[in-house]
């Protein structure tokens, strides 16, 4: 049983006023002292003194309208430029929003509080406070069609190919244009970052490439070679005595689809797996209501996701992502040195191959056809 003094170990509770002009880092660390403050100065060590370690894949997951904020630029760029972050799981929605202002588009501040229907009428967009012109989705949808119809996209391909042939037009327009800061796509296209979405359809990119397929136009999605994909560079990275970490923003579909590389390699193709070694969420969602989003890493382990004999590297924080992440990227850029980027798009194929090779050993050693149940 541990001791009183095991219990009161931890470091005593200021009550010193804060200095002016306060870096983040000491903020984070001396005055993020108790409840989510708390939970969040956890997340910047995890994040920081863990899975930035050079032979850990980071995985993020990217959920909610975080680059309407402006979230895409100032703190996912950062990252992945910094080789911070090795592979993306995004909705559509944050490509697509965030490709706005690389093409020379503005999102403004705006209020919340405001007559709906008068913005209809106006052609004013509205995210919660964030309000924008109407033409700015014409443009970028006509920006998308048009590159969607050039001949490399004329074939089935995965989204990581996908969103890396639009990276690279539209990093060639950030150039034309003049755009400072590149987006998402244009970042992970120079760095080479696979950036998957699991549910392509389920956006404006979506929706434009099943516009041009009514016009003839031959672009297809394999969702299942995404499947497999994320699956390999998980375990690519594990094989290569490495450690894989997933930084979670928000839950949803991306949450689930970076965590399901886990029970992929383990249940399904039975190859023998342990689990994600970190796990860093921040969510505003609640587990008592049963939904994937407010899921807590215990609760993974029993899904095979997270190693269970390392629970102790992972923390919840529950707090708004436009809070927490501006704190912990500013945190890392200011105590962590760049890591060598690892370009995993251009290892996608080795990491399959290495797949398929332990599938078929798994498959061969397990007997994986004789404890099926036969349907009738």
């Amino acid at each position: 049983m541990p001791s009183k003094a095991w219990f009161l170990k931890g470091k005593s509770i200021l009550r010193s006023p804060i200095p002016k002009n306060v870096g983040v880092s000491e903020l984070v660390d001396k005055y993020f002292q108790a409840y989510n403050a708390g939970r969040l100065r956890e997340a910047c060590h995890l994040f920081t003194k863990r899975m930035l370690k050079k032979n850990v894949t980071v995985g993020l997951s990217i959920s909610g309208a975080l680059t309407p904020a402006g979230l895409g630029g100032t703190c996912i760029v950062p990252l992945i430029k910094r080789g911070f972050v090795d592979w993306i799981v995004s909705t559509g929605a944050n490509l697509y929003h965030d490709t706005h202002f690389s093409i020379g588009h503005s999102l403004h501040r705006g209020t919340p509080f405001i007559n709906d229907v008068l913005l209809r009428r106006e052609g004013v967009i509205r995210i919660y406070d964030i309000l924008f012109d109407y033409e700015v989705l014409l443009d970028t949808d006509d920006f998308f069609r048009t590159v969607l119809k050039g001949p490399e996209f004329q074939r089935e391909m995965g989204t990581a190919e996908l969103h890396y042939l639009l990276g690279r037009y539209v990093n060639k327009r950030e150039r034309a244009l003049g755009v400072r800061h590149p987006s998402i796509l244009s970042a992970a296209y120079q760095c080479a970052v696979p950036v998957y979405t699991p549910s392509p359809g389920d956006s404006s990119i979506g929706m434009n490439v099943a516009e041009v397929a009514l016009d003839g136009y031959r672009t297809k999605i394999d969702v299942l070679l995404d499947v497999n994909e994320t699956a390999a560079l998980v375990l690519y990275a594990k094989r290569r005595s490495g450690k894989s970490g997933v930084l979670i923003l928000g839950g949803g579909s991306p949450k689930n689809f970076v965590l399901q590389t886990e029970p992929q390699i383990q249940e399904v193709l039975r190859i023998e797996e342990k689990g994600h070694d970190y796990y860093l969420q921040v969510t505003d969602a609640r587990p008592d209501t049963g939904g994937l989003s407010g899921a807590t890493p215990a609760e993974a382990v029993s899904w095979g996701k997270v190693d269970p004999s390392r629970l102790s590297d992972t923390v919840v924080c529950y707090l708004d992502a436009t809070v927490a992440l501006p704190i912990m990227t500013s945190y890392a850029l200011a105590i962590c040195r760049p890591r060598k980027i690892k370009r995993l798009y251009e290892k996608r194929g080795a990491a399959l191959n290495l797949l398929r090779r332990e599938y078929k050993k798994a498959k061969c050693k397990s007997g994986y056809a004789s404890h099926r149940s036969t349907i009738p």
